[in-house]
């Protein structure tokens, strides 16, 4: 008997770990305050439940979704309002999310899990995610876009010096058609 035990135990750990593996996995890199994409496509059989999660949060899950609707009050406090639904429809059974503005106390390694009307629970995806530093700027700051805040405001600055330099000289010179306009020169005198 114990070796029947044995061989169920060494079959379900090898079946437990083939699901494991089988998950699609991958490692994304952002810089902090971006937005990221964490993807997760799930076979599209009538899924009722979509449930992200990371490991050191314990009970509480990154995002939940359950028949369509987003359970907040299953959150972790850091994720509220942060996280979301790439296609709300989940669509071929995307149920990809977006994290916005992540922090470097967003960095871990997240589970994407689904469970379908036949109430199987499947672990679907698993992303690692690092956070860096984005990198220094001439000013130590970028926009949204990427563009140098420092040079945005050295441009502007410019622009404006340039317009006050213009509006100056044609001040200047508007003065001095007004000074020789209103120039009269002392009109001969006639002797009668």
């Amino acid at each position: 008997m114990a070796a029947g035990s044995e061989s169920l135990c060494s079959t379900l750990l090898f079946v437990g770990l083939f699901v494991f593996v089988s998950a699609d996995q991958e490692t994304i890199t952002a810089e902090s305050g971006q937005n990221v994409t964490l993807t997760c496509r799930a076979p599209n059989h009538s899924i009722d439940i979509v449930e992200w999660s990371r490991a050191d949060l314990k009970s509480q899950h990154v995002f939940v979704c359950w028949d369509g609707q987003v359970l907040p009050e299953e959150q972790h406090p850091s994720f509220k309002n942060r996280v979301d639904l790439q296609d709300r429809q989940m669509k071929d059974g995307d149920v990809s999310v977006s994290l916005k503005n992540v922090t470097f106390n967003d960095e871990g390694t997240y589970e994407c899990r689904v469970q379908r009307e036949d109430d199987s629970v499947e672990l679907i995806s698993i992303i690692t995610l690092r956070v860096v530093a984005p990198p220094p700027g001439p000013t130590g700051g970028t926009t949204e876009d990427g563009g140098s805040v420092g040079l945005i405001i050295g441009l502007s600055v410019a622009a404006v010096l340039l317009v006050a330099a213009v509006g100056f000289v044609i001040y200047r010179k508007h003065e001095g058609q007004q000074s020789q306009g209103s120039y009269h020169p002392p009109a001969e005198q006639h002797s009668v």
